[in-house]
């Protein structure tokens, strides 16, 4: 039998036999060489994202340099910017001149928000306005139909900026104290409010239930300023109201589009087809608008399909709200009722109307109020209502600054309505309506 035997001082391949000394020699190296391997990657890839950075830099730069926006960013320039260098200087200077010269003390905010106000205003378009922060989140509670103030629905006349009663809501205090429709008013505790934007005066109006506030206004006949000291309180404005008049004639008045017009609409509208209506009237007299959507929602109940209203940028961009085609459309004979205070969403919806055939309108001609607002916030609280649009009814006409001529004109009768009550304009589309 064969031994394998191994002599002194040899090893095997396969076995090698080291000492304590040198593993701990080889270890060490290998962290060593790990470690150096760690650092290296980390080095490798810093170098990375700062070569990544230079050269994201370098391209945004070019960009910002082609476009001409880096003196924009620097300096403010004519084709980025509202403000060049030669602005900025003169804004400086006139500061300087303020802050020196004038008598009173400064408040260096109330000149910056008049800067902002006077960029809006130099526009030239009423209805585009800034608001600071205050203004701006009272300006934001909203038309959801309940509110805490007077009471009234008011217009504001695009060119003399004077601000209308169109009528007190029912049961407000602007009601109980005699408020009348067609008064102007000047003040608001006191304060001259002549050529401030509507907005603006609403929210001066409105307060918490329980508040005082004073309203002046003039009056048709009278030379002084009439004024009303109100206890505001919680105003539940209902904006659609109805019932069934003689004939079978169905009556639907809609005083604006709020949040749930839509709804107390469809509410209206079922209830007097249940009730056996052979046709309709449609109010909307001193409708001074609202909501676009909302209009559009109350259309579509009405139109059987097809463009409801399009709106356009200055972009030339176009949108079309369209009718959703389902079964709910107006299958009777109806009157819609307008007049000089019927503006905005309201002629949305009278356009609509008419380019689909579906009504006669009678009244006397709208106001003409062809444009769309969009309301922006801004980072400070702040925020701004822009002109952003025109609309078109669905044959195509932008009736801004124009108005929808009625099919019938009927003037309005003041004196027979002071006189009995007698609405002539009503009495009007109940008589056409009996002839269909």
């Amino acid at each position: 039998m064969e031994e394998n035997n191994i002599p002194a001082g040899e090893e095997t391949a396969e076995e090698p036999v080291y000492s304590q000394m040198s593993i701990d020699y080889v270890t060490k190296q290998v962290k060593k060489a790990q470690k150096k391997g760690v650092v290296q990657g980390l080095l490798i890839a810093f170098g990375i994202v700062v070569i990544g950075t230079v050269i994201y830099a370098a391209v945004s730069v070019t960009k910002m340099i082609v476009s001409g926006s880096i003196y924009s960013k620097l300096f403010g320039s004519v084709a980025s910017s509202a403000l060049d260098r030669e602005s900025i200087d003169k804004i400086d200077n006139l500061y300087g001149l303020i802050e020196n010269t004038y008598l009173e003390d400064v408040d260096k905010e109330e000149l910056q928000e008049g800067m902002y106000k006077g960029m809006l205003e130099a526009l030239g378009d009423p209805y585009s306005v800034y608001y600071n922060e205050e203004e701006f989140a009272e300006m934001m509670e909203g038309t959801s139909g309940t509110f805490e103030g007077i009471g009234a629905y008011l217009t504001q006349d695009p060119d003399t900026k004077a601000i209308t009663v169109v009528k007190p809501i029912k049961d407000s205090p602007a009601e109980a104290a005699g408020m009348l429709a067609d008064d102007i008013i000047v003040e608001v505790d006191g304060e001259d409010v002549t050529g401030q934007d509507l907005n603006l005066v609403v929210s001066k109006l409105r307060g918490p239930k329980g508040t005082e506030v004073s309203v002046g206004v003039m009056r048709a006949g009278s030379d002084e300023v009439i004024v009303f000291n109100l206890r505001r309180d919680e105003i539940n404005a209902v904006t659609v109201e109805y019932e069934m008049l003689e004939d079978d004639i169905g009556y639907i008045g809609i005083s604006e589009f709020a949040d749930a017009t839509a709804d107390q609409f469809r509410e209206a509208y079922d209830d007097l087809e249940g009730q056996g209506m052979k046709s309709l009237i449609i109010d909307l007299r001193s409708n001074g608008g609202g909501y676009v959507d909302i209009s559009v929602e109350v259309a579509d109940r009405l139109v059987k399909d097809g463009v409801i209203v399009s709106v356009k940028d200055k972009h030339g961009l176009s949108y079309k709200y369209e009718d959703k085609g389902d079964d709910d459309y107006l299958k009777v004979p109806c009157v819609l009722l307008v007049d000089g205070n019927t503006a905005s969403a309201s002629e949305i919806l009278t356009g609509a109307l008419r380019d689909h055939g579906l009504v006669t309108v009678i009244g006397t001609k709208t106001f003409g109020k062809g444009i769309t607002q969009i309301i922006t916030p801004l980072d400070d609280g702040s925020g701004v209502k822009i002109t952003n649009s025109k609309y078109y009814t669905p044959d195509g006409e932008n009736i801004h600054e124009v108005g929808i001529e009625p099919d019938i004109v009927v003037e309005w009768d003041e004196e027979k309505y002071k006189a009995d009550g007698t609405d002539n304009q009503l009495e009007a589309a109940i008589d056409y309506l009996k002839k269909k």
